[in-house]
């Protein structure tokens, strides 16, 4: 029994640009602010171009290898079963720890209404998106699509509120001069993490090899130019040190303007945190499943629901994995996890289309990445040594942790041989 192809162009550019924007931007603005100073907008754009050179690593593979489980499938082509393994594990992993991590973000801001659990909120929200997950592609996507829209709807009004106020001040004033610029670029660029679980959704695309390349770039433009207008809008409503010493920086640049702002943006961080939670909840589901096809995990969790076309049984696993996670007292450790896990993922990602230009130079690709040396796509050259160096950045903790997670991975690999 086969997934139900569903998903068009406008969906999937939703699915992408819902991610991306998610949570991440209600949270890291204000730190990045304090490191750029009124450059701010420059770090998103130079997060923008990182995340560009991966996002089209991934849009050439997605059109040689349009299944679900992508990564899998792509390290698995380029290299081998093992390795290909791994990625998927740690993908699996990462997945797991940002969806506990967005989840209980939700519980937060809803707190702010209700003075509720946060553990307890965080549950209902997981066990409610895993009951959206279950019921059928099109009807995530299409509640995706509202939840999106008011995220995006969110920005919308920090910029209009800001559109008077343009020109106030230096936009290319740096705090700390271009060290603090590219410090606070890697810090913004995990606002751009999202894009990549697009091609997780090909077996549900229509006509993917053409939907899923335009759908990458045109999510990461259309957030790009959303971020940049952002940043400009709040260094213009308010100083970067007042919005680095904020918990809630755009409400602080908004409250500039308009009264109750903090009301007014808890109630779009609800909408993006629980966007976020259901895109990840989808991809997360659709990676067991594909490894499952392939016979890397048990079988059974291939097995499709008959009415609803969704693989019932990798959701109900992903959902009951989330929800033990929901109670650790590490979540800044496993936010930190997650992070790394994608950067090499990434690194893994570029390099696999690197050696597939020698490995299958003839098979056919709808969508080729530009700028090449021969037949090194310099883009995912780029990606990949950036990727690489970005891995030593991160807590010693964090490193040995996620290196053990592969070794557990490692071993389960020998499950089905």
């Amino acid at each position: 029994m086969a997934l139900k192809r569903s998903i068009g162009l406008f969906e999937s550019v939703m699915y992408g640009v819902g991610l991306i924007v998610g949570a991440g931007i209600y949270v890291i603005i204000g730190q990045a602010a304090g490191l750029a100073g009124n450059a701010l907008w420059l770090s998103f754009l130079i997060a923008s171009f990182v995340a560009i050179l991966t996002g089209l690593a991934y849009a050439e593979l997605s059109t040689m290898f349009p299944k679900e489980a992508a990564e899998y499938h792509y390290v698995k082509n380029a290299f081998d079963k093992r390795l290909a393994f791994l990625v998927g594990w740690i993908i699996m992993c990462t997945d797991v720890f940002a969806i506990s991590t967005v989840a209980l973000g939700f519980a937060s801001y809803f707190s702010f209404f209700f003075p509720l659990s946060i553990p307890m909120v965080a549950t209902c929200l997981v066990l409610f998106m895993a009951l959206v997950n279950f019921s059928g592609i099109r009807q995530s996507t299409e509640f995706n699509i509202i939840l999106t829209g008011l995220s995006l709807l969110g920005l919308i009004i920090i910029i209009c509120a800001a559109v008077p106020h343009f020109g106030s001040v230096n936009y290319f004033s740096m705090s700390n001069g271009f060290r603090g610029l590219f410090m606070s670029a890697g810090l913004v660029f995990f606002a751009y993490l999202g894009f990549e679980d697009i091609v997780n959704m090909a077996e549900e695309t229509k006509n993917p090899k053409k939907t899923i390349p335009k759908a990458i770039i045109l999510s990461v433009l259309i957030t790009t130019v959303l971020y940049i207008l952002v940043a400009i809008s709040v260094v213009s409503l308010a100083s970067p040190s007042s919005l680095a010493a904020s918990e809630a920086p755009l409400a602080l640049a908004v409250s500039k303007v308009f009264t109750n702002a903090d009301t007014i943006l808890a109630i779009i961080a609800l909408c993006a945190t629980a966007s976020t939670v259901l895109i990840l909840s989808i991809v997360a589901s659709r990676m067991i499943y594909g490894m499952a096809s392939e016979g890397s995990l048990p079988r059974q969790l291939s097995k499709i629901h008959k009415k609803t076309k969704t693989p019932y049984l990798a959701i109900l696993l992903n959902t009951i994995i989330v929800i033990i996670f929901l109670n650790s007292k590490s979540l800044s450790v496993l936010a930190s996890m997650t992070d790394f896990g994608i950067m090499l993922m990434f690194a893994v990602i570029n390099a696999s289309l690197i050696w597939l230009r020698y490995k299958q130079p003839n098979r056919k690709r709808a969508f080729k990445v530009p700028l090449n040396i021969g037949k090194i796509p310099l883009p995912s050259l780029f990606g990949l040594l950036f990727c690489s160096v970005m891995l030593f950045s991160f807590p010693r903790n964090v490193i040995n942790l996620t290196l053990t997670i592969l070794a557990f991975g490692f071993l389960v690999s020998f499950w089905n041989e």
